[in-house]
């Protein structure tokens, strides 16, 4: 991505992720799919970004 376009309201310390402004810990995304990866979630960690993409 050449010009990180900065949605304030998503921050983000993927720094993997395709979406993810470099330097500055956010997101460039307008939105973002939440997602959980078990039956029944009680946690943070239970969450997943399921609008991930690997740069």
């Amino acid at each position: 991505m050449s010009k990180c376009n900065i949605n304030s309201h998503i921050i983000c310390h993927v720094d993997t992720c395709k979406f993810h402004c470099n330097g500055d810990d956010h997101c460039s995304l307008e939105s973002i799919r939440v997602g959980t990866h078990e039956k029944n979630p009680t946690g943070a960690q239970c969450t997943d970004c399921q609008s991930f993409q690997l740069k």
